[in-house]
């Protein structure tokens, strides 16, 4: 299991804690300090069966710098601002063998 998440993020750092109780072997990667590349979020993305704007921070301060509430841009111009400003992205996420939580989860559907 990894988890991509941000240290001084307290959604993450429960997530973190909840995965650590269960044993589970975990791979941790701050995406601040190893940001993904473009190809990576992609099939993060679509591991998550959601849309890249549905995986939007939109309490982030380049959320409204960006205009990314009027729903104008595309999916690539979405995955290339995530890429370039990992603060945009939800948080924390988690990849199992086949499938990516993200945001607050729910640590029963990651057994």
């Amino acid at each position: 299991m990894k988890i991509f998440h941000k240290p001084t993020c307290i959604t993450c750092k429960k997530a973190i804690t909840e995965i650590e109780r269960m044993n589970a072997d975990v791979e941790k990667r701050d995406f601040f300090k190893e940001p993904f590349s473009e190809t990576e979020l992609k099939k993060i993305i679509k591991m998550t069966g959601k849309k890249p704007s549905e995986l939007l921070r939109k309490r982030d301060k380049m959320y409204k710098e960006l205009d990314l509430e009027n729903g104008k841009k595309t999916d690539s111009q979405i995955i290339k601002l995530m890429v370039e400003y990992p603060g945009l992205i939800l948080r924390p996420i988690i990849v199992t063998k086949n499938k990516a939580y993200v945001g607050k989860i729910d640590s029963k559907k990651l057994k």
